[in-house]
């Protein structure tokens, strides 16, 4: 074994260079650790720290996760990212640990959890090991061979079923026959063998160091379930969780040694696929366990054999670190409850990556993503803007040799690309709305000639004046069926092109620009020609009925003129084809086209059989669930929840007029509403409108926060601004 690490070493410095200088900590496990999949560690040192410094932040790392405990207190409850800010290259989380040190002796100990398989959010290395830095003054606690480490054998695999394969994660089972009980404290005298150094920073197969981009997990402490029933037989409890959530089950039960609890949710099969479970198996007499692997569902289900006695159940939330700061309530509690289960999609869908779900893949489909950062800026406080970030960063660092870029990435099992998301990706509802609407262009300059490259490499203008369309190695473009995806791949196209226009221009490009412009109005000239039919847009050759997406992104891609709009409307009162994913952008051109009564009545005629489950706190995949779904139907996909975006975009009309909402517009659509109120959290504060319309009029009460202004219509040809600082005044319907 030692061979072959010392073969691996060679191998990555030979690939990645040099070690990464500025570490003095070096990557460690045991030498009885195999790096199997599904392999934990328990790493133990203690230090001596005669005075301890007011701050101190260590540098810590794990393929893959890892539990952080300083002198008996727990610091990190699942630190590290699944891997992947590049194919190569790996995260560190910064960790504050000062406030947890002591004068004199000090224990630090981490659990590892190594995935050791790759999946559609995860790229294994093949080595499970830990890094751990921190260094000041006096003080040099480094990852080395003076470290203890031990392979934890309590935690093994199950037998089958198995999660899928998109899962990096495997299920967990838990002998407490074999627990090291206290390892992780002061004063642990059981025998763990000194760590073995395996690799020094910066080389393969872990690659150069990447700091975490994103907040540490939020933790929401052990709570007690909402309410546990008992099966009629007694052999199950059914916990009820408050809502749908990212959780950790907890047990404390007294029973015989060898008894084997099984641990799941409701979502265990969600989206057809089998998820993560849990096992337990008893130790003699009273115990506790935590099995650390997140789950989901909005129940949580312990089944258990005979001769075991439950004495308490709960479990621990976790979740991304941002606040639920956005509002939206109107008159009509329909919507209400839409926006409500929304922001609840949006928040079980994000942790080490926006994802597609929470359940079956985990995975940063960037279709998904697209819709998800829309809605973050309106339902959350401005430390979910990271996360969209991260993202952009991942799936420009993942570009394939051709110039081809694909989502899910990271992704240790997956490189196709799907040509419509990846330009809705990187265009005006992509890219363009994470820095305009978040103000922060840091990441323009680093993935600009890479976006460039697969405009204008991977897709080209043909002959004709329109888009060359490609298939990609999936030619998806929804859901559902009767897919134009000749317009489509116009309109996204265009809209791909109008977002590298504005980056070129920001970056001084001005000859990009000149030719993104001529390549711009070169399918402004020929769209009508080859796709308009006199009353509607339809590809020449397609056979399907009419499309309501492709009449949708016609209109807020702005290639459809305003002349157009009213054979359009007829066009999406009619079809209704588009799955909850394309089904935000026809509702957004219905606002566009100024038919916020319409917008709010095809809200309700689409999301009814989706919000006629009461038990669900969550948006579905498709309109329904089982033989009414789309694709594995889950029911916690955050893509369903574009009216979240509309309402306090469209309906309650806040939009910036500049970067980050350093202005702002208050334009509002209330259809039939007549009482609407919406809360925006911005890096300036918080925008805060209520409306009530009267008439032909609209009284409105605005929030203005200090260093911003805003701009509201006195008229149809006129607007107001007004200054940070409370105001009242009078709106017409417009």
């Amino acid at each position: 074994m030692k061979h072959y690490f010392l073969l691996l070493l060679l191998i990555g410095c030979i690939a990645s260079g040099r070690a990464e200088s500025g570490w003095k900590a070096h990557w460690i496990n045991t030498e009885r650790c195999q790096s199997a999949t599904n392999t934990w560690l328990a790493f133990r040192k203690t230090v001596h720290i005669d005075k301890v410094p007011q701050t101190l932040t260590a540098r810590i790392a794990a393929d893959s996760k890892y539990w952080l405990w300083i002198n008996g207190r727990l610091v990190v409850f699942e630190g590290g990212l699944k891997r992947g800010p590049s194919p190569y290259d790996t995260y560190y989380d910064p960790v504050e640990i000062a406030p947890y040190l002591q004068s004199g002796e000090n224990t630090i100990a981490v659990l590892v959890w190594h995935f050791g398989k790759s999946g559609f959010s995860h790229v294994n290395s093949g080595l499970a090991a830990l890094l751990f830095e921190a260094v000041a003054p006096g003080i040099e606690i480094v990852s080395d061979k003076s470290w203890q480490c031990a392979v934890y054998e309590a935690y093994q695999n199950t037998d089958a079923p198995h999660p899928n394969y998109r899962l990096p994660e495997s299920n967990i089972r838990f002998d407490a026959r074999m627990e090291m009980s206290g390892w992780n404290r002061p004063g642990y005298t059981g025998k763990m063998p000194n760590a073995e150094i395996i690799s020094p920073v910066g080389v393969a197969p872990l690659g150069k160091l990447v700091e975490r981009p994103i907040p540490l997990w939020k933790d929401y402490g052990l709570k007690p379930y909402a309410s546990v029933r008992r099966s009629a037989a007694g052999d199950t409890l059914y916990c009820r969780l408050p809502y749908n959530s990212q959780v950790t089950p907890y047990l404390k039960v007294e029973a015989p040694a060898g008894k084997v609890i099984h641990i799941r949710t409701d979502n265990y099969e969600g989206g057809s696929q089998y998820n993560v479970r849990a096992e337990y198996i008893t130790r003699d007499g009273v115990q506790e366990y935590e099995n650390y692997g997140w789950m989901n569902g909005h129940e949580m289900q312990y089944i258990l054999p005979e001769g075991v006695k439950v004495l308490d159940v709960k479990f621990r939330e976790t979740g991304y670190n941002a606040e639920f700061t956005g509002s939206f309530s109107c008159n009509d509690p329909f919507m209400n409850e839409l926006w409500k289960r929304s922001v609840r999609t949006l928040y079980i869908t994000m942790r080490d990556s926006y994802m597609d779900c929470p359940d079956r893949e985990r995975a940063q489909w960037w279709g998904d993503e697209v819709n998800e950062l829309g809605e973050a800026f309106y339902a959350l406080s401005p430390s979910s803007h990271k996360l969209a970030l991260k993202g952009i960063h991942e799936l420009m660092n993942w570009q394939r040799e051709d110039g081809v870029i694909f989502s899910p990435a990271p992704a240790g099992n997956w490189r196709k690309e799907l040509p419509l998301q990846m330009l809705a990706s990187v265009g005006w509802y992509g890219f363009y709305t994470q820095y305009y609407y978040s103000g922060d262009s840091s990441f323009v300059a680093g993935i600009y000639d890479r976006m460039h490259r697969y405009l204008h490499e991977v897709w080209q203008v043909g002959k004709s004046g329109l888009v060359v369309e490609r298939d990609g190695d999936w030619s998806w473009g929804d859901w559902g069926e009767n897919i134009d995806m000749g317009v489509l791949s116009n309109c996204w196209y265009y809209l791909a092109l109008k977002a590298e226009k504005a980056f070129a221009l920001q970056l001084g490009k001005t000859a990009d620009a000149e030719e993104i412009s001529r390549m711009m109005y070169s399918i402004e000239k020929c769209f009508d020609t080859k796709f308009w039919t006199g009353s509607a847009y339809r590809s020449p050759g397609y056979k399907g009925e009419t499309d309501d997406r492709a009449q949708a992104m016609a209109v807020v891609s702005g290639l459809a003129s305003a002349d157009k709009y009213p054979a359009l409307v007829k066009v999406l009162k009619k079809e209704y084809h588009a799955s909850p994913y394309m089904e935000k952008y026809v509702l957004e051109a219905l606002f566009r086209m100024d038919e916020p009564a319409f917008a709010l009545e095809r809200i309700k005629q689409r999301y009814t059989k989706m919000m006629n489950y009461p038990e669900y706190t969550t948006l579905f995949e498709g309109w329904g669930i089982g033989p009414d779904g789309f694709g594995g139907g889950t029911i916690n996909h955050a893509w369903s929840g574009g009216p979240l975006t509309l309402l306090s975009q469209k309906v309650c009309g806040v939009e910036p007029t500049s970067p980050g909402f350093r202005s702002f517009k208050v334009c509002p659509q209330m259809g039939t509403l007549t009482d609407a109120s919406a809360t925006i959290d911005t890096h300036f504060g918080k925008i805060e409108v209520s409306l009530k319309r009267k008439g032909k009029k609209i009284q409105v009460a605005l929030s203005v926060p200090e260093g911003t202004a805003a701009e509201v219509p006195v008229s149809k040809s006129r607007m107001e601004r007004l200054e940070a600082g409370e105001h009242s005044f009078v709106i017409p319907v417009l």
